[in-house]
């Protein structure tokens, strides 16, 4: 006789773990901590979780069609300066209203952000915030079942899941590499570290401009998966000067690379930027206070977080925009790191 599920309806973590073999203990730590477990495990589970459907429902049964106060906000980190800055647009912008901020940070793993989604599905969100455009498929599935206004911000696509605010990171980059190549430096490399989507289309945008040039090298291509930082820019500029590459200048994916390399440099004696040129990405406020001070792209993350928020406001209120894409502006902003050198073009 077949077993009927009782109260709600909706599959349980006991339900999940017997799917997969598991104990209770064991699914609830594969789906709070994916990265944590063997992936034939976390497999396994995400297996059952997808087809049972199961959500984790951190609210009572009886309070779970409602919505709640609460806007979830996922970002991939915290200590992230640019990160911060969007955050503060956000939490500006819900400042007087009574919607309060759910924080949750993915430090880069679309698994966690799978789960982050899967947790505040469950809670039955006023409106979600979610980081980039690139979603595992669960994630989309549970983003597009969550009945509420979602924004999706830092870059933009042609299918959003709902809303977006971002720029185009390939076209932003590409301008830093024209820029580079005006002031007279022609071996220009690329430096980057994380090496997540934004900076793959950031190297796309180099690329694109050093091949339509016929200056295209990969051996000027220094990258790392390990988390962006100074000190991981001053070893990938370390890595770059151990190649006979002859490179002059240097384009960082962000800020804390430029940073980096502009250390390596000073510690080598390399001029900036008669021997090589610095630009950056973000243009935090380090850039402009750094001794020479470096260029770098200005990108409105201030802005960003704020607008995205308010169209998840007027959203909830029912009065979304009448463009569900909102197109940031860059500018690049020129200083001593690129000054033309003795003979450029």
């Amino acid at each position: 006789m077949a077993r009927v599920r009782r109260g709600s309806g909706k599959p349980t973590l006991q339900e999940v773990a017997q799917a997969a073999d598991v104990s209770p203990a064991t699914a609830s730590r594969v789906l709070r901590n994916p990265d944590a477990v063997s992936e034939p495990l976390r497999r396994r589970v995400q297996k059952a979780v997808e087809k049972l459907g199961y959500v984790t429902n951190l609210a009572a049964s009886q309070l779970a069609a409602a919505r709640t106060n609460v806007i979830g906000v996922i970002i991939p980190s915290i200590t992230n300066s640019v990160f911060s800055e969007v955050l503060r647009g956000i939490y500006d912008a819900v400042d007087d209203t009574p919607y309060q901020i759910q924080l949750g940070t993915t430090e880069y793993s679309q698994l966690r952000e799978e789960n982050l989604v899967r947790v505040f599905a469950g809670q039955s969100p006023a409106a979600l915030l979610v980081t980039g455009t690139e979603h595992t498929a669960e994630a989309v599935r549970l983003l597009k079942g969550c009945q509420c206004p979602i924004v999706e911000i830092m870059e933009l696509t042609a299918e959003p899941i709902d809303m977006q605010v971002g720029f185009s990171h390939e076209a932003a980059a590409a301008e830093g590499t024209e820029h580079l190549l005006a002031r007279g430096y022609r071996r220009v490399a690329f430096l980057a570290a994380q090496m997540d989507r934004r900076s793959q289309q950031r190297l796309a945008g180099y690329t694109r401009v050093m091949q339509a040039r016929g200056l295209y090298d990969p051996a000027l291509i220094v990258t790392t998966t390990k988390p962006s930082s100074v000190s991981v820019g001053s070893s990938l500029c370390s890595e770059l000067f151990a190649r006979p590459v002859g490179a002059d200048a240097i384009q960082a994916n962000n800020d804390d690379i430029a940073l980096g390399a502009m250390f390596e440099c000073l510690r080598r004696r390399v001029r900036i930027p008669q021997d090589l040129g610095i630009l950056g990405f973000n243009d935090v406020d380090t850039m402009s206070a750094a001794c020479p001070s470096i260029s770098s792209i200005l990108t409105h993350r201030y802005e960003l977080g704020a607008t995205a928020m308010h169209m998840l406001l007027a959203a909830i209120a029912e009065k979304r925009p009448a463009d569900a894409t909102v197109e940031m502006p860059y500018r690049l902003i020129e200083r001593e790191s690129t000054g033309r050198r003795e003979g450029g073009a």
